[in-house]
């Protein structure tokens, strides 16, 4: 089975958007930069869920391609699905998404997309391992990530810490009660507008 990492873009006061879900600046390094980013398919998605055309600096550009292309599956919850229509059916990296949510997949939403939808944490968890196989399972950061972290379902932890502070808004690590111990980060790569941190769960 393939490593599970819970991943997004955070705040440096561990926000990855604000109450209404916003993303505001935090997504701004990945078109501020002089590397285009190469689609596997055509056009490119962000959180909006617009076209669009990345461009980053040359450290976050190798890697978000090697972070994007190890990618099998992506676990997303009810609510990003909704904000961003789950991309269309394209999704930024993988080829499957799992949403956790009760309710079902919209009516005649994009046939074709290999998109499930998991009633819980560990079944969605589950499904995206069978889906990805040997490839990594990305589950974003939020409620569904910080369940899948507290049942102890995630191997790494996968940060794009930008430098602004919301003050206020959704966690990265959502509600999760109680300490969870990581291991010094073994990925560290600075980028223009953002700092790229890979740590292993603790076991």
């Amino acid at each position: 089975m393939g490593t599970v990492i819970m991943h997004s873009v955070v705040s440096v006061d561990g926000f990855i958007a604000d109450e209404k879900g916003e993303v505001g600046p935090l997504h701004d390094w990945y078109f501020g930069g002089d590397v285009p980013l190469t689609a596997s398919r055509e056009g490119e998605f962000d959180h909006s869920g617009a076209s669009t055309g990345f461009r980053v600096s040359r450290a976050s550009a190798d890697y978000v391609r090697s972070t994007w292309a190890s990618i099998g599956t992506i676990v997303m919850g009810r609510t990003l699905f909704d904000q961003v229509n789950g991309w269309e059916g394209e999704p930024p990296a993988g080829d499957h998404v799992v949403v956790v949510s009760h309710r079902p997949k919209p009516e005649g939403w994009h046939p074709e997309a290999s998109c499930h939808f998991v009633d819980n944490v560990p079944g969605a968890i589950d499904k995206a391992r069978a889906l990805a196989g040997d490839r990594v399972v990305a589950v974003n950061a939020g409620d569904a990530g910080a369940q899948a972290l507290a049942a102890g379902l995630v191997d790494e932890v996968a940060m794009d810490v930008v430098p602004v502070v919301f003050g206020s808004g959704r966690r990265y690590f959502g509600g999760i009660d109680g300490p969870r111990m990581l291991e010094d980060p073994h990925v560290v790569i600075q980028g223009e507008g953002v700092l790229h941190l890979k740590f292993k769960v603790r076991r």
